[in-house]
């Protein structure tokens, strides 16, 4: 049976970094609002290939190549750099300090477990006021693999300190929290992005709408 969390690992990039906003600077660049998501999309599955390839190269190089990936032209640096440039803006979605409040004032430690970039994700929280709430950020780049590859999960449980079973990994993405189930954590998805959860991963241990939902699941689970 699983119990309630002593540390929350939260995922960053759509989890609590709202996205959508970088939309504009796509059309700003003469492409369309949907490429966001293609390109997302692109680099993630780029991550990921390399990384069950033997290989690795950091989410800013990959954004770069999957940008020009999905281009219908050539883009010039300036275009490239005004689209990323973009992620220095970026807000967080308003249910990520609710979610991060409530499981402050249980007395639950967190943390941020990201793709991205280390200090890109201080960034971030520092930007967004979230900071208070992040006792540490661990980025892939650690261990030069991307999520879901286990040994990122393993190298965060070290770095956290305390068995898997006292840890949970809440995102938004399904294959995140499979990667972090595999090692034994427990799980938070909260549906808002993805909406239907696919049958090829693991359930998650608590579900929510949004990361509200999911941090008042994982505090109703029994305590040790």
């Amino acid at each position: 049976m699983r119990t309630r969390p002593s540390v929350v690992a939260f995922d960053v990039v759509e989890t609590l970094l709202a996205l959508e906003p970088l939309a504009s600077r796509f059309t700003d660049i003469g492409l369309s609002e949907t490429a966001l998501r293609r390109w997302f999309d692109r680099l993630i599955r780029d991550g990921i290939a390399l990384t069950l390839a033997g290989d690795y190269l950091p989410f800013p190089e990959l954004a770069v190549d999957a940008l020009h990936g999905i281009s219908e032209r050539d883009l010039d640096d300036d275009s490239v750099r005004h689209v990323l440039d973009g992620f220095g803006e970026l807000p967080a979605h308003p249910d990520a300090e609710p979610a991060m409040r409530e499981l402050a004032d249980a007395g639950v430690e967190m943390v941020c477990l990201s793709n991205g970039a280390a200090q890109t994700t201080a960034n971030f929280l520092a930007r967004t006021g979230l900071d208070v709430y992040i006792s540490q950020v661990m980025s892939v780049a650690e261990v030069s693999a991307w999520k879901p590859a286990r040994r990122v999960y393993e190298h965060a449980l070290q770095r956290i300190g305390v068995p898997a079973e006292q840890v949970a990994l809440v995102a938004v993405h399904a294959w995140d929290c499979h990667g972090a189930s595999k090692v034994g954590m427990t799980t938070g998805w909260a549906s808002r992005l993805e909406r239907i959860h696919p049958r090829a991963f693991a359930e998650p241990d608590v579900t929510g709408d949004d990361l509200v939902d999911v941090a008042r699941g994982l505090l109703a689970l029994p305590l040790r």
